[in-house]
């Protein structure tokens, strides 16, 4: 792979055209980390026209085959795992912990997908149960691949979130053309580097970097491209729905969770991180008291140091826009108790009390280091705040009141809900996504490479008419 080299299908090359490229830089200091093609309409086409003929030739491949390569791609994943890490950690700013510990899962985040690509079981029908139906007749379903998928990736996990949808679509039998962020796109193709180099055949894999709105729109709006997974904003993903036409969609989309810890890891920059927390009074002040101080022990810094807990946002312009919700919140009422600064893209963990649930600190997705506290009697009203947004992906529910986690788990509306934890933690292979505006369909390798085919019915008929 060339340091200036995009993937179509299969083949590592420069923009068709006008071989532009441009610069992928640190956050947190502004050095050029890498340099990566501009890709343009023309790239799309090319990418499309290869995983037009690759589609063609993997869902061929029998299952044990395609496993073969996939696992040889873990294994790959996990050899470079400090090569990958460091990249990840440049261009995205998260702490070098953090990125390795990332960059550590690829390899088993492989394997779970390419053993659940060998498991594609159909189901028996049991068409005599129908009146006028004998016992001439055998229904049973199969599955298959949609065929050529469109992998639209965020920057705030940009190898597990890659890898979360382009292993299960290739574990599938499926063509891939992956458009990872603009602000990430090195660590993308690095892991794609691995599936090539294990053997994936020409066309199977493509990787597009350049600008998100006119590569986007262009894939998610072509015929050929029987389904997109998208991860990002819900605006977006609103788009994506009215562009995208008759085709399978799989969105995760924002969030703004409520719940009392884990808003911090990877700068707050998580859709499960932890944004609402609602307490109860009663334990309302020693909750405050306790939090702050751990907030306040959190090290801001390089991300390459090891002693640095929490590096910088993805973006200056991001870090900008986050100080300015969390200066807003306090400006319409709320108490700041430690944070809020900003010094380049490093803004410093905060924690804001006090803040009305139908402000905009509570209502929209933050995606920045901030945990906003607010207090609800009981819990029909600590319910009531928990559904009050137009979100839905994670919530937590800390009590030790059985009857009360029975009804919040019945009646708070998200896709994921954790008892006595916080909702920033998920398991590989759980089904994960949320309800709402936070998106359509499932993740996780099982539930991803199900919704990575499609279904048909077949009937065999024991006599001609």
């Amino acid at each position: 792979m060339d340091a200036t080299s995009m993937l179509i299908g299969g083949q590592w090359r420069s923009a068709i055209g006008t071989g532009r490229i441009e610069d992928v830089t640190s956050p947190y200091d502004g050095s050029v980390v890498g340099t990566v093609p501009v890709a343009g309409v023309r790239d799309v086409e090319a990418a499309l026209a290869a995983a037009e003929h690759g589609a063609s030739v993997w869902r061929r491949t029998p299952a044990h085959e395609r496993m073969r390569v996939l696992m040889r791609a873990a294994d790959l994943a996990e050899q470079r795992t400090g090569e990958i890490a460091k990249t990840l950690s440049a261009e995205n700013g998260k702490t070098i912990t953090e990125a390795t510990a990332e960059a550590g899962r690829s390899g088993e985040l492989i394997r779970l997908a390419a053993f659940e690509g060998t498991q594609l079981y159909g189901d028996s029908l049991p068409l005599d149960a129908n009146p006028g139906t004998g016992l001439d007749k055998v229904g049973f379903t199969l599955r298959q691949p949609c065929g050529v998928v469109v992998a639209i990736t965020p920057f705030n996990y940009p190898a597990l979130l890659v890898l979360h949808k382009l292993a299960p679509a290739l574990a599938a039998g499926n063509a891939v053309v992956l458009k990872p962020a603009r602000t990430t796109p090195l660590t993308a193709l690095a892991l794609a580097a691995c599936f090539v180099d294990a053997g994936l055949p020409e066309g199977v894999l493509s990787v597009l970097t350049g600008p998100g709105g006119e590569l986007g729109d262009a894939l998610v709006s072509d015929p050929r491209v029987r389904k997109v997974s998208f991860t990002g904003s819900t605006r977006t993903g609103e788009r994506i729905t009215r562009m995208a036409g008759v085709k399978k969609l799989s969105l995760e989309l924002g969030a703004s969770c409520p719940v009392a810890v884990g808003g911090y890891v990877n700068a707050g920059q998580v859709c499960i991180s932890v944004q609402r927390v609602i307490t109860h009074p009663a334990v309302s002040g020693d909750f405050l008291d306790a939090l702050v101080p751990r907030v306040q022990a959190i090290r801001t810094g390089d991300p390459s140091s090891s002693e640095t807990t929490m590096g910088s946002l993805v973006s200056l312009a991001e870090a900008k826009r986050v100080e300015k919700s969390i200066a807003d919140a306090v400006a319409g009422g709320a108490r700041l108790l430690t944070g809020g600064d900003r010094d380049g893209a490093i803004v410093a963990p905060a924690v804001v009390a006090d803040v009305d649930p139908a402000c905009a600190l509570s209502q929209d997705e933050l995606f920045g280091p901030a945990v906003a506290v607010s207090t609800a009697a009981d819990w029909e009203q600590a319910i009531a705040q928990a559904n009050g947004t137009a979100y839905g992906l994670g919530a937590g529910i800390f009590t030790a009141d059985v009857a009360g986690a029975v009804r919040a788990m019945r009646e708070v509306d998200a896709g994921n809900i954790h008892i006595n934890w916080t909702p920033l933690w998920r398991a590989d292979l759980m089904p994960y996504g949320g309800l709402k505006g936070s998106g359509i369909g499932k993740e996780g390798p099982r539930r991803a490479v199900a919704e990575m085919t499609e279904e048909k019915t077949v009937v065999l008929h024991g006599r001609p008419w």
